[in-house]
């Protein structure tokens, strides 16, 4: 019996880092999918109703928050548990970093920036906005890029 138990406990202590590997890829793809679904639903809401969108990517609060001049209007997108949000790509000339603000106009261009994701076991991924199509596509970063 205690053979059986050392053997389970040897198993579970090889497999629980590739276990926990493959945890932290499923949050990292959720989390870009996530991510890609608030900035295409930021995009659709100004077209779609014709109004002027602010959407906030805050570092330092690790979230997304979408605003318009709509009464009571406000979404927001905190990141889970072991994602980061790193950086907002192209980086800005001047300012603090701490945060990015896009304006989303009726008509007009999508900027084209990326939010780059990132995890526990350094795993990239960077969510960027078509700016001919206004989409968001989701990018894995290879090691060393």
């Amino acid at each position: 019996m205690v053979i059986v138990v050392a053997i389970v406990g040897l198993v579970t202590a090889v497999m629980a880092p590739s276990m926990m590997a493959g945890l932290d890829g499923v949050r990292m793809a959720s989390a870009s999918d996530n991510v890609a679904s608030f900035l295409n639903s930021a995009v659709n809401r100004v077209e779609r109703r014709q109004q002027v969108m602010e959407v906030i990517v805050s570092i330092n609060d690790n979230k997304l928050v979408m605003l318009t001049n709509e009464p009571g209007f406000t979404r927001e997108l905190k990141m889970p548990e072991g994602i980061v949000i790193e950086a907002v790509l192209p980086p800005q000339e001047s300012g603090n970093g701490e945060f990015r603000r896009l304006i989303l106009m009726p008509g007009g261009a999508v900027p084209g920036i990326g939010i780059q994701l990132v995890n526990r076991h350094n795993n990239r991924r960077i969510v960027r906005l078509d700016p001919m199509t206004g989409f968001p596509r989701i990018e894995n970063v290879k090691v060393g890029e």
